[in-house]
């Protein structure tokens, strides 16, 4: 059921319209208010997923009800009824955040089609919303060590900021969840995360990965292309192993930093863009600047805030919660009961050396449930997760 509420003073009009909608489709729910004070709170005591509200009302105006619901429910479109003599006002009702406005007496089939988008736009929020926390359920940073505390410290104090920061550890370790976690908590949590793998790019195309390029820049450019950069104009974009950059595009991004420009490959023209960037690495950057692989004026750009992930063999107690957390989510993305690990079988798995980090005991938790008992034991842990 889609629960639409009719803030309007004028009694027949809210009959009409009511009439109209209730007749239109039985699984909208209609709802009445005789002015904007009424209106508003009904809205702060219940959930609706649209709202129509009239212009021109005692008590508080649909100009107010507009800004004061944009203040505690803003999801909630909220579609403007104005007379003939308001349309300015309704017009700048847009600037205000009003999805749309109809004028009276309201035409029906304008007032059907603006009610649907209305409500499918509100869908789209919520479907937004959920996959959002799904995602971010993915990024859960999993542990109570010191070392962990420390990183999710860390985090609270740096997100809100626009520094920086330069994300280090060995293969596995899980730098991509401090970089997640960096932009949701963050100003820019609404725009987008985009994340490039630097090694995995051949060297002689990451600039046009980065930076895009335009047509005729080479054999393959058949088309003008936008890079990463430019996607994360107003967001955060995320460098995964940094280290393996090439040295010229090491420049542009030095380049990119200082100026909050860059230029598409094959083009004369600069393209601002607004972006924050975290960058990661497994290798030690200071070790490969003194051997002339990386730049140093880069790497200080880059390391305003620097945060170290230990290896899994340095966050042993955590263990046994990353156990738990990858049974679970294992359990859930096969359709299967939840395997339980014995208290024998997880103090073997904390004694492993764990070459790997979370990477490689995921793996393990994996092989152990398809293979092992209904309680994971010590003697599977020794049949199946042998190193």
């Amino acid at each position: 059921m889609s629960k639409i509420l009719i803030i309007e003073d004028e009694a027949a009009i809210r009959r009409v319209l009511t009439k109209i909608l209730s007749e239109e489709n039985d699984t909208y729910q209609v709802e009445e208010a005789e002015d904007g004070a009424a209106g508003f709170e009904k809205i702060k005591n219940n959930d609706y997923d649209l709202v129509l509200c009239d212009i021109k009302m005692p008590k508080m105006d649909g100009v107010e009800v507009l800004e004061a619901v944009k203040k505690i429910k803003p999801e909630i479109p909220i579609v403007m009824i104005s007379g003939h003599g308001d349309m300015e006002t309704a017009i700048n009702t847009m600037r205000l955040g009003a999805f749309d406005y109809i004028s009276k007496p309201p035409d029906l089939n304008r007032l059907l089609n603006t009610v649907r988008n209305a409500l499918d736009k509100k869908q789209l929020v919520v479907e937004n919303k959920i996959l959002k926390k799904k995602v971010s359920k993915n990024y859960e940073m999993i542990g109570e060590s010191e070392a962990i505390n420390h990183i999710k410290v860390m985090i609270e104090k740096v997100a809100q900021t626009e520094a920086r920061v330069l994300i280090t550890g060995p293969n596995g370790t899980g730098k991509e969840l401090v970089a997640h976690q960096l932009h949701e908590r963050s100003e820019r949590a609404n725009f987008p995360l985009i994340e490039v793998n630097c090694a995995a790019i051949p060297s002689e195309l990451i600039e046009s990965e980065l930076f895009g390029h335009v047509k005729g820049a080479f054999t393959s450019a058949v088309k003008d292309r936008a890079g990463k950069f430019e996607a994360a104009d107003k967001g955060t974009i995320f460098l995964d192993e940094i280290g393996d950059m090439s040295l010229s595009a090491q420049a542009k991004v030095l380049r990119a930093l200082q100026e909050s420009m860059i230029t598409r490959v094959g083009a004369d023209k600069d393209i601002k863009v607004d972006v924050r960037v975290v960058a990661a690495t497994n290798k030690d950057l200071k070790k490969e600047i003194a051997e002339g692989r990386f730049r140093e004026d880069l790497y200080h750009r880059l390391a305003v805030i620097l945060i170290k992930v230990p290896s899994l063999n340095d966050r042993r107690e955590d263990i046994p919660m990353l156990i738990s957390y990858f049974a679970d989510k294992i359990a859930s993305e096969q359709g299967n009961a939840i395997k339980k690990f014995s208290k024998e079988a997880i103090h073997l798995l904390q004694e492993y050396d764990w070459t790997g980090n979370i990477r490689e005991l995921r793996n393990v938790v994996e092989r152990l449930i398809i293979l092992g008992g209904s309680e994971i034991s010590e003697n599977d842990v020794k049949l199946f997760a042998s190193k």
